[in-house]
């Protein structure tokens, strides 16, 4: 079995990372867990069950070994690989020999990699003011923009005024794993080493190979696994409110040609979801060479009612007389979901310590009422490597072994129209916590934004943690979803089976419990188990016990489409997400 991890090292003031290949010498664990009324132990990971303690371990070779790079990138999406390209073409244009080592989770750059997406393409062209010529894959600008707001049966236009931050005029709808996949094939162009399928996944060494790193540069994207290991060793998050989520979920269609608008972009708001819960729809017309369709739902994952799935929104929402004339006649060909954040400037944590620095949306630079994030991502991946090119070749550089705290970043990042951009939208998703939710932050938006841009002399506050924002199961009221019909919405499985998620059955589980009592006794018995139904994938089952009365709680791992959903809303904290071995999960293709 291949288990590839990258290791982390900060008490050296020195990022390093082991990219191994391990066999299984052991017979860790079983693809299905389960929590019974005896509550066994269900997690055998070493993130719960340290090595040291755990006899398996004990004559295991932990032979390791070190290469030298001066930056270690962990995470190829957009943020990461702008990094890598920008530090590449800084060191051409100077005649500087840097290495520059980029490991990547997925088996392939760009196959865990999903948004919408309508790309704000300026830090992209910034990067690439060749792009044409390279052929990069932008394909469909933008040639009409709609938003709506849905009842259960009617679509009310609203009309996207010059400077809203849903006008999308000058912007491409985009296949982001295509794109991810292009700045890879860049990047290596360029002489970065691209490592593939290799996972990052300690705070600490092991056996392997070790690229000891001048700087390590963090962009594992939203609620990445090493990221939460460093806000608690740093103290990151100490000056800053909790981070907000969403989880948005999405399809790819192949629809009728004769309902094909290409460069259309549709946003909604409003049915199914009530005014408390926040979230949007997305259509997009793409002109990739057939009628293809990218749609989706974004829910916020501060909604209250434990009986809500995402999922069946999801798939309840295509239903809509608005939706539904699209997609009749057309094939779905893809799923995926993924966790976005959404606390905005409120949010972002201190971005630099040393040895290392967070970009993209590992610390969170999303705009939310844009539904943007990418551009965003690409430039402080710029300006991550800038800071970082400018402190390596500095002549006062100590020494070629510490690792650099590169504080310069922060502060160019704060001077730059990143800072501006999230500054000026700060008040918008926190003003939907009114009495009249979503309407009243679409109001705010059009009051304080359109007219003062985000100059108003207050900063709203979000409402806490999203896991603490669900309400016990005995005060809400339970959600009759209808059954899919196999031609419009489907059934979860199914969907999972189109993401083309895939873990070998004879790793660890990477959806680690904190404590096994905690899903039946407390999960269950007060929230009615809300795992079941915020999961899009189906990895977490309520099932009957096979002796005696009672539920246990199965764990279908294999499932996972990496989202980190569940981390995230988890109302007792007790699921940790750490990272499988390097090139399992979902397997997009263009998403």
């Amino acid at each position: 079995m291949l288990v590839p991890l990258a290791k982390l090292s900060c008490l050296a003031y020195q990022c390093f990372h082991a990219l191994k290949i391990k066999k299984n010498y052991l017979p860790l664990c079983a693809t299905r867990w389960s929590s019974t009324s005896a509550v066994p132990r269900i997690t055998t990971h070493y993130t719960i069950y340290p090595r040291d303690k755990d006899k398996r371990w004990e004559g295991v070779n932990m032979e390791r070994f070190a290469e030298e790079a001066d930056v270690v990138i962990v995470g190829a999406g957009p943020a990461g690989l702008s990094a890598a390209v920008r530090l590449k073409q800084l060191a051409a244009a100077h005649e500087k020999d840097i290495r520059v080592c980029l490991v990547e989770k997925a088996a392939q750059i760009g196959a865990h990699t999903l948004s919408g997406a309508c790309l704000d393409p300026g830090a992209f062209k910034e990067l690439f003011p060749d792009w044409k010529e390279k052929g990069a894959p932008l394909n469909t600008p933008v040639t009409e923009d709609r938003f709506g707001i849905l009842t259960e049966k009617y679509r009310i236009p609203v009309p996207i005024l010059p400077g809203l931050p849903m006008n999308n005029h000058g912007n491409y709808i985009v296949r982001l794993g295509h794109l991810v996949s292009w700045m890879g094939e860049q990047a290596e162009a360029l002489g970065v080493e691209v490592y593939p399928g290799y996972a990052a996944a300690e705070a600490t060494f092991e056996r392997g190979l070790e690229l000891h790193a001048k700087v390590t540069i963090f962009a594992e994207g939203c609620h990445g696994h090493l990221a939460k290991q460093l806000y608690k060793k740093f103290d990151l998050r100490a000056n800053c409110e909790p981070q907000t989520y969403g989880i948005g979920l999405k399809e790819l269609w192949v629809i009728d040609e004769k309902n094909w608008k290409p460069g259309r972009v549709d946003h909604t708001v409003g049915w199914p979801l009530d005014r408390h819960t926040y979230g949007g729809s997305f259509l997009y017309h793409l002109n990739e060479g057939e009628p293809l369709v990218a749609l989706g739902l974004v829910v916020g994952l501060d909604y209250q009612n434990p009986y809500l799935s995402p999922f069946r929104e999801f798939q309840r929402w295509k239903h809509h007389p608005s939706i539904r004339p699209t997609l009749e006649g057309g094939k779905r060909i893809a799923y995926g979901a993924r966790a976005l954040n959404e606390g905005g400037f409120q949010s972002i944590p201190k971005l630099t310590f040393p040895g290392g620095l967070l970009i993209g949306c590992s610390p969170g630079f999303m705009n939310v009422p844009k539904i943007k994030g990418t551009h965003t991502a690409m430039k402080s991946g710029i300006l991550a490597a800038e800071s970082i090119f400018n402190q390596l070749t500095s002549e006062n550089l100590q020494s070629k072994t510490i690792g650099l705290h590169v504080t310069e970043y922060e502060d160019n990042l704060k001077n730059s129209w990143v800072w501006k951009e999230l500054y000026s939208v700060r008040n918008i998703r926190p003003s939907c916590h009114g009495v009249l939710g979503v309407y009243g932050g679409m109001i705010y938006t059009g009051i304080f934004y359109w007219i003062l841009r985000g100059m108003e002399p207050w900063t709203l506050k979000h409402k806490g943690s999203d896991f603490e924002r669900l309400k016990p199961a005995k005060d809400c009221t339970p959600i009759e979803y209808p059954k899919p019909d196999g031609q419009i919405s489907f059934d979860l499985l199914s969907s999972v089976a189109l993401s083309g998620t895939n873990h070998e059955h004879d790793q660890p589980a990477h959806l680690t419990l904190r404590d096994d009592s905690i899903p039946v006794n407390r999960n269950l018995s007060i929230y009615d188990g809300p795992e079941q139904r915020f999961c899009p994938a189906g990895v977490y089952e309520f099932v009957p016990v096979e002796q005696g009365d009672g539920f246990r709680l199965q764990i279908n791992a294999q499932n996972c489409v990496h989202c980190k959903t569940c981390d995230i809303k988890d109302p007792s904290q007790n699921i940790n997400w750490v990272v499988p071995e390097g090139g399992g999960g979902p397997a997009y293709n263009g998403m």
